[in-house]
Parts: C-alpha cells; sequence; structure tokens
C-alpha cells in the first residue's frame, strides 16, 4: 500500500504522480499492517449519565468589540476555537489587531505571514496597545503548543493556520495532512487548558476555507468577514456556532485606526442629497438586526445588439428574473436596455425582502420618476407578479420611522407589480 504524503490518499501501486492531488513525487510506501490477536481486553472507559456530570455556569470573556461579541454571543467561551475567514485584504489581520489591542490579558499571536517587525508596524499604525501582546514566529505547532502550555496566555490567535506545519508529517506547509493534524493539536490544547484560539483561515476564489472540510468540523465556530474592500463598510457572520446562534451580523467600518464598529448601520446608508430616479430604500433584516439600505438602479439604451444585465451587490439571476415580471405583469419593456443594479456601501443583500425594492427602483430608472425620499420599500415578489409579505414587519417599520421614513410600500398596500408602477408614475 502507498500513501500520498500531501493528500494522505492510499493507493494500491506506486506511480510518479498522485492522480487525487496531482503532486508529483509524493507516493511512498507505507507500513505493512499486520493483524494481531489482542492478548488482553481494553481497559472499559468510563460511562455517565446526566445526573453524574456536575456543570457552572461559564463567564464569556468580553472581548471589547462590541460587534465581535454580538456575532459570538457575549464574548469568548474558555476552550473555545474559532476559524475567521475571508477574502484577501478584507481585514481579518486588522480586526485581530484590535482584539489584541482591546482584550485584557495576555495575548499569544502566532506570525506565520509576518515578521516580528512587520507586525509591530501594522499595531503601531492602528493605534494598538502591545504590552500584552507577546509574538511567536515559529510555525511548527509542537513547539507552539509548548510555548502556550508554558505562557498560559488568556487568548491565542493563529495566523495563518494554512502557514502552520507539524512534525508527524512530511510535505510543504498548507497540505491537508498538515491542516488536519495541527488544527486537531490546537483544538486539544484549548480543551485541555481552557484557552480560546483563533484560527485565520484562507479562502480559494471559490470562496471556501483553504484545505478540508472538515476543518470546520473540528472547531466550534466559524466566522465569515465579508466585504467589498474597495468600500468602508464590512459585515462579520458565523456559519456554526457551537456557543450561541448564527442569526447575529456585525457590522464594522475600515478606518485609518482599524476596524471600527458600527451600531446604527441604517445611518450610513441613507442618501442626504435630493431624490432622483432610479434610487429605493429598503429596510432588510440581517440577523436580528434591521437597517436601511439604498438600492440604485440605472436603464440606458443599448449601444449593442446583446443588452448588458449586471448587479453590484445583489445576484444576477434575480435581476434577469425580477425584469421578466416587470415586463409581463407591470407592461414596462426593457427590450434593448442595458440595466444595472448596485447597492450602495458595498453591501451584499440576498434577502427576498429586496424584491420590491430593486423593482421599484427599476421602474423609477426607466419612467424617469424619482421616489419620494421618505418612503422605505420591501416586500417579495413572486413570478405571477404578486407581491408577498415579509418576516418582521413590524420591526422594519419602527426601524424606517425611527429614521425619518413615514412612508411604506409593502405587500399591505402593493398588491402587485402593476400597482407599483401606477403608485410611481
Amino acid at each position: 500500500m502507498f500513501s500520498c504524503s500531501y493528500c494522505d490518499t492510499q493507493h494500491l501501486k506506486w506511480s510518479g504522480r498522485c492522480t487525487e492531488c496531482g503532486k508529483w513525487g509524493t507516493l511512498g510506501e507505507g507500513e505493512s499492517v499486520k493483524s494481531k490477536k489482542a492478548t488482553t481486553a481494553a481497559k472499559p472507559a468510563a460511562v455517565l449519565t446526566f445526573k453524574d456530570i456536575k456543570t457552572s455556569e461559564v463567564n464569556k470573556r468580553v472581548t471589547g468589540i462590541s460587534e465581535l461579541d454580538r456575532v459570538l454571543g457575549g464574548g469568548l467561551v474558555p476552550g473555545q476555537v474559532i476559524l475567521l475567514s475571508g477574502e484577501p485584504g478584507v481585514g481579518k489581520s486588522t480586526l485581530l489587531a484590535n482584539l489584541a489591542g482591546t482584550m485584557d490579558g495576555t495575548i499569544m499571536y502566532v506570525a506565520g505571514e509576518e515578521s516580528p517587525a512587520q507586525l509591530k508596524m501594522r499595531f503601531d499604525r492602528l493605534g494598538s496597545e502591545t504590552k500584552n501582546v507577546k509574538i511567536i514566529t515559529k510555525t511548527q505547532v509542537e513547539p507552539v503548543i509548548s510555548a502556550v502550555s508554558k505562557e498560559k496566555p488568556h487568548l491565542v490567535i493563529v495566523d495563518s493556520i494554512q502557514t502552520m506545519t507539524t512534525s508527524e508529517h512530511e510535505g510543504s506547509a498548507g497540505a491537508p495532512t498538515h491542516l488536519r493534524a495541527s488544527t486537531a493539536q490546537l483544538v486539544a490544547l484549548a480543551k485541555t487548558s481552557n484557552i480560546p484560539v483563533i484560527l485565520v483561515g484562507q479562502i480559494t476564489k471559490d470562496g471556501n476555507v483553504a484545505g478540508p472540510k472538515m476543518l470546520e468540523h473540528m472547531v466550534d465556530t466559524v466566522l465569515h468577514f465579508g466585504g467589498d474592500p474597495r468600500h468602508a463598510y464590512r459585515l462579520l457572520r458565523a456559519s456554526k456556532h457551537r456557543f450561541g446562534g448564527i442569526d447575529e451580523v456585525g457590522v464594522f467600518e475600515m478606518t485609518e485606526k482599524g476596524l471600527l464598529g458600527v451600531e446604527s448601520p441604517s445611518s450610513l446608508f441613507i442618501n442626504d442629497g435630493p431624490a432622483a430616479p432610479g434610487t429605493a430604500m429598503v429596510c432588510t433584516i440581517e440577523g436580528s438586526r434591521a437597517f436601511l439600505v439604498e438600492i440604485q438602479a440605472l436603464v440606458n439604451t443599448s449601444s449593442y445588439g446583446t443588452p448588458v444585465r449586471r448587479g453590484s451587490g445583489f445576484n444576477s439571476n434575480r435581476m434577469q428574473m425580477l425584469l421578466a415580471i416587470i415586463e409581463k405583469h407591470g407592461k414596462v419593456s426593457f427590450s434593448g436596455e442595458d440595466v444595472y443594479v448596485n447597492v450602495v456601501g458595498g453591501m451584499n443583500v440576498k434577502e427576498p425582502a429586496v424584491d420590491l425594492a430593486v423593482c421599484a427602483a427599476l421602474i423609477s430608472s426607466k419612467l424617469d420618476k424619482a421616489i419620494p425620499k421618505d418612503t422605505v420599500i420591501f416586500g417579495e415578489v413572486g413570478l405571477g407578479g404578486e407581491v408577498r409579505s415579509v418576516p418582521m414587519h413590524d420591526r422594519r417599520g419602527k426601524e424606517s420611522k425611527r429614521l425619518g421614513m413615514t412612508k411604506t410600500m409593502s405587500a399591505e398596500d402593493i398588491k402587485t407589480i402593476r400597482d407599483l408602477v401606477a403608485r410611481i408614475k
């Protein structure tokens, strides 16, 4: 039996290239496995009932960053392992630098991608406190675990897990075998010492965490830090959280001093200028928070035979569907027109409640009729041209009124797309 030192795939015969991962020269002969008759029976494992287990209330450790605490459900749990992923340049390392500067206690920072001088320059640029931060530049996981066991910090940050290696396996850093083994040892360290560990995970071009999917199963919490790096605003979401819900979202603004939490996101996306055709305000729900987002649409005569249909922050396929619904049931034609839809601030909205606002912005731009600025629009649009109600209607209405939006266009007063066209005209 031959096994690949990179992906750990087993092969019946040797070849120069692994057929699974495509690496050359990684196949080696494994140790032969001989069946041995057990001479002694294994010692039975301890069996417990829930009555035998004594629980005590675990105090979560506040990070000092309100938006991060919101997503984590109040703070860090002792022994918790977090996997933080996001696009390159979105601000993962910046967020962790801010965390290291605000959290009380000793922070052990394992810098696998930066030198100590580079790390110090970033902390100084962000104005983060460094008196409690200790740096490890070793990328082999065993010496790191020994140092953590000796120093006993309050938090361990590994940036990034793809740079870590282990003496158990051969091959370069980032190989699936190294990722699994390194993560397993760090998880065991967190559980035995009750020290929280944050792992930074690089992602692939598809947006998934680089490496085996098992990484997400091994950790307690998976956080995704998203947003357009060209815009100032970022969203932090949890796709897995063993110690709380995954319905919360944290909003951050990128500044010269790092990432700042945004307590009231609605005020950031409201246009202070005059009302213009092709603009509509929608109240969307992210987690348990309601905030207003501006939808912009531009409809213009096409210069080519095939019209352009593009969306930024909104799914282009769904935009095509809404255009067909407006043409069929609203009797507003977009034939021969270039259509663009943009969500202001680099936001990415996926909620069906945005459908009605997108339709309103498209119709407004086509008819060159501005929607009043004090109007908020939300509702789901069906293929039959009907407008459906959406959850949390009262919460959306309260948030809209708090910000001066006195008028509402929703399924309560707009029943069909035809009604929407007549309302805008």
